[in-house]
């Protein structure tokens, strides 16, 4: 595989959002069960970050786990609330009436966070969180956050020579997963 050029290369580290108990963590209605009749029914969220030569990058996407669309996401040079606030309202723009939804998460701060969860409130919508620690049980978003990077990142980091070009790639990429990429359903 090493001859064809096939092999992924492996982060040197990882971004780790929890940061303790600092608001309410939610209970896990998801409980791996990722299956969904029909879109709009279970979403799931998280960071991950991007080591690139001129500083990192994170990204925060939902995904519809029936479609596996992508429904909005957000790239920043910081993984702050500005960042969940983008990606959600770019979220509701799209689909204004959300009631009924689920939310999935990890236990990160910003899914703790009071603003969060009363976005998430005011739209009807039903919080999810994974067990501490436990990547098994958000694996639908792990899973797509693995398929980026080794798709169009690892081994590729010096091709984004700054923020705006690899913002460029980062929309080229969502726009071929969701539109293009064969994905088995």
């Amino acid at each position: 595989m090493n001859q064809f050029a096939l092999c992924g290369k492996r982060p040197k580290e990882k971004y780790h959002s929890y940061k303790g108990d600092v608001g309410k963590v939610a209970d896990n209605i998801i409980n791996r069960d990722f299956s969904t009749e029909k879109p709009l029914q279970k979403w799931t969220t998280d960071v991950s970050q991007f080591n690139l030569p001129w500083g990192k990058c994170y990204i925060s996407p939902i995904l519809d786990m029936n479609t596996n669309e992508i429904i909005s996401y957000n790239l920043s040079t910081s993984p702050n609330m500005e960042q969940i606030k983008d990606m959600l309202n770019k979220a509701f723009e799209r689909f204004p009436s959300v009631q009924g939804l689920i939310m999935h998460s990890d236990q990160g701060w910003q899914y703790q966070h009071a603003f969060y969860r009363s976005e998430l409130q005011k739209h009807g919508i039903i919080q999810s969180m994974s067990r501490k620690g436990n990547c098994y049980d958000n694996c639908i978003m792990e899973t797509f956050f693995g398929r980026l990077k080794n798709e169009m990142f690892y081994g590729l980091e010096k091709d984004y020579p700054s923020f705006e070009y690899f913002s460029k790639a980062i929309a080229e990429y969502i726009d071929y997963y969701n539109n293009t990429r064969i994905q088995a359903k």
